[in-house]
Parts: structure tokens; C-alpha cells; sequence
């Protein structure tokens, strides 16, 4: 392989910041920046840990308006909106971000996760691997032969035989598994009765969902309990199983940079000095930026 990419779920790691302490910390206006002194001090702890020489974070941009929402307008709908603090402090990261020399990745119609399987599809073609910096188990999907996941906060890292192990089925299955599973989260509805194991079963069996649903009625002769109840439901259920394989796959074409040279990681900005100045940081977090630029 040529290299390796970080790309990194930063709305994960802003929300985990916002929750996990209170707004304790208030910049130049007076308003609360404890998420975005959270999330600074995890993006420098990830740059002094892997010191990556390509990394991309993405954020979610398109809470009500992704392709998804076009598809199933239900997609979501059980999550309110984020409260106008939040939605500040998201823009403070973003800039933070910027000016820590990393590629943000922001789009209307696309949310982070495609945006970070798009540009591990550009990085692919360059030769290099990905390391996706998460914990949502949606990313399992994208995971190949030479990729891994990452936690850092959580100090947990897998890779493709992880995946199988955490859910039962192969990578490329991810997408069919939370398709018949369904995410309370994200409001996708999958097929009612069956669960993970189930779903495992099930994929282990057929290899995927078209030929699952395709072959249904094979289901109720399965060893596997209330199977007669799960054939008739994949039956009853097939357009909400396929609605939902389209809600969970992540997407690889949306529009991101398509040279490698675009994701690599500069030097902090200048300009970080007056951030850091706004939002209120102390001398310790000035000489970790510091300390990030060469001699």
C-alpha cells in the first residue's frame, strides 16, 4: 500500500463532548465551549498519536436534507433538532479543524459517513488504506482486507475479522444486516421480529438480502426459532427490507477531492492562534499546537 488515511466521524466526537461535561468554559461572547475544547483536545491527541500525513474529517451538514430524507422523509424525523449552542460550537469545530491543517469534508445532500466512504474510495485508488475514526458500527461496511476502525477515546481498534466478530457477518454484509435490523436512531425501519442474531443467521445462509427475500420461503424450513413467522414476514416486508438497504448503505460518489494530495495534512494555520484566543484555551493546548509545527 502507498500510505494510509485518517478520515474521522467528527460529529461523533463533537456530540461525545458536548454531553460528557457542562459548559463549563465560555469564549469571548460568554457562550459555552466546552464541545469544542472537547473535540480540539481529541483531534490533537489523535495527530500526536498517529501522526497521519493524510486525514479528512466530516461532518453532518445535511441533518434534514440528504439524499436519504428525498427517499423515506420518515428517515430521522424522531431525532429533534439540535439546539442552536450546538449547531455554534459544530462551526467552531469545523474551523478548528481547518486550521489544524486536516481536510474537512461538509456537505448538503451527503452526510459523513458518505462523505468518509467517498474519499476512502478516492484514497483506494491511490494505493492507500483507511483507518475510519469511529465507533458507529455503520462503518463496518467499508472496512477492507487492509482497513481498520478506530476508537481512540476507547482505545479500540478493528479490522474486517473485528467486524465479523462484533456482528456476525462479513463487511460487505453490514449494509443487509442493519437493513434487516433496522436503527431506531436513524428511524430506519427494517423488518419487524428480526433482530441481530436472526439477521446473522440469515446472511450466513443466503449471503445477502436479495437472495434472502428472493428465497423466502426456504426460511420457515431453517433451524432457527419462529422461522415459519420469519418467512412470512420477509414476504410481507420485502419493500421495506429493500427501502432500508437503500437508507444503509453508504455511499461512495459523493463529491469530494479526488487527489490524494487534497486530504494531505499541513501545518497548523497561522490563523489558529486567534481561535484558540476566542475560544478560550489555555497555555497548554498553545504548546501541543505548537509543538505541531516543524523547526
Amino acid at each position: 500500500m502507498s500510505g494510509v488515511i485518517h478520515l474521522v466521524d467528527a460529529s461523533l466526537y463533537v456530540c461525545r463532548a458536548w454531553f460528557a461535561q457542562g459548559p463549563d468554559v465560555l469564549d469571548a461572547d460568554g457562550a459555552p465551549v466546552h464541545a469544542v475544547h472537547g473535540f480540539t483536545r481529541f483531534l490533537l491527541e489523535l495527530i500526536e498519536r498517529a501522526r497521519p500525513t493524510h486525514l479528512a474529517v466530516a461532518f453532518d451538514e445535511a441533518l434534514g436534507s440528504s439524499f436519504r430524507h428525498a427517499l423515506y422523509p420518515a428517515y430521522k424525523a424522531n431525532r429533534p433538532p439540535a439546539p442552536a449552542d450546538l449547531v455554534r460550537q459544530f462551526a467552531a469545530c469545523k474551523a478548528i479543524a481547518r486550521a489544524l491543517g486536516a481536510r474537512v469534508l461538509v456537505d448538503q445532500r451527503y452526510e459523513a459517513d458518505d462523505l468518509i466512504g467517498s474519499a476512502l474510495a478516492v484514497a483506494r485508488g491511490h494505493g492507500y488504506r483507511g483507518v475510519i475514526v469511529s465507533a458507529d458500527k455503520d462503518f463496518g461496511q467499508l472496512i477492507g482486507d487492509h482497513d481498520e476502525q478506530w476508537d481512540p477515546p476507547r482505545n479500540a481498534r478493528w479490522d474486517s475479522a473485528g467486524i465479523r466478530q462484533r456482528l456476525g457477518v462479513q463487511p460487505h454484509q453490514v449494509a443487509d444486516y442493519l437493513a434487516l435490523t433496522g436503527d431506531a436512531v436513524d428511524n430506519i425501519p427494517g423488518v419487524a421480529g428480526i433482530g441481530a442474531r436472526t439477521a446473522a443467521v440469515l446472511l450466513a445462509h443466503f449471503g445477502s438480502l436479495e437472495a434472502l427475500l428472493a428465497r423466502a420461503d426456504e426460511v420457515a424450513f431453517l433451524r432457527l426459532r419462529g422461522a415459519a413467522g420469519v418467512a412470512r414476514r420477509l414476504r410481507e416486508q420485502a419493500a421495506a427490507a429493500r427501502l432500508s438497504r437503500t437508507l444503509t448503505a453508504i455511499a461512495t460518489d459523493a463529491p469530494v477531492p479526488a487527489a490524494i494530495e487534497a486530504y494531505g495534512r499541513g501545518t497548523p494555520d497561522p490563523a489558529i492562534g486567534a481561535l484558540l484566543d476566542r475560544h478560550a484555551f489555555g497555555p497548554l493546548t498553545r504548546a501541543r499546537v505548537r509543538a505541531l509545527v516543524p523547526a
